[in-house]
């Protein structure tokens, strides 16, 4: 049974744009960077996350219109239109990569097209059209699906340059005004004055 046709859908406007032959492979890519503190006295920096990286879907998409002898940028054109600004979002589309059980709603971040057979005027028949793909969700989604507390462990961070407890707690609990709960941890008297490079610990809360 033949596996179905990848859909390429704007969900600014609902329309689906069909691949034209199923690609071969993709690749799913995320990264979680690590960032490190400046921290005078010791033999290596300390590592602190920051914040994750959006998952990056990869692969690449052929068109072929030999048979036909049309234009093959009669297709390739639509993928590339998914990378202009819409006049009324003042943005490009969000879009959704669906094939099979895969459902990757995103943004087109990469193109990159490649023509490889042409007619004899020039006109392309054959392409390679390399894309990446960036995982798209509104910051008001990640915050409703994702525990921002840490429930039941403590965690140990190091204060950096421009931080303070409020933003500490605002990152970590979602919650500047938990900057409280940091204080008496950790036996702050003055909490506007904490240089970085600080050791904090980060209760859990109940």
């Amino acid at each position: 049974m033949a596996l179905e046709k990848a859909v390429i859908t704007n969900l600014d406007t609902n329309d689906e744009i069909p691949v034209l032959f199923n690609p071969k492979e993709y690749v799913i890519e995320k990264k979680t960077p690590w960032s490190e503190m400046n921290v005078f006295g010791l033999d290596s920096p300390p590592v602190q996350f920051t914040m994750g990286e959006r998952k990056r879907l990869t692969m690449e998409l052929f068109f072929d219109t030999s048979e036909e002898k049309t234009d093959v940028r009669e297709h390739t054109n639509k993928i590339e239109n998914l990378m202009m600004v819409n006049a009324q979002e003042h943005r490009p589309p969000i879009l959704r990569f669906s094939w099979g059980n895969l459902s990757f709603e995103c943004v087109l971040e990469d193109l990159v097209q490649r023509f490889t057979l042409f007619t004899n005027d020039g006109t392309p028949l054959r392409a390679i059209l390399k894309v990446v793909f960036k995982e798209y969700a509104t910051a008001a989604a990640q915050l409703s699906n994702t525990r921002r507390e840490s429930a039941d462990h403590t965690k140990r961070m190091v204060i950096r340059e421009g931080e303070s407890i409020s933003s500490i707690a605002a990152r970590e609990y979602n919650d500047p005004g938990k900057w409280r709960v940091i204080a008496e941890a950790n036996h702050i008297e003055d909490p506007e004055n904490v240089k970085p490079g600080t050791i904090v610990e980060l209760p859990p809360l109940y």
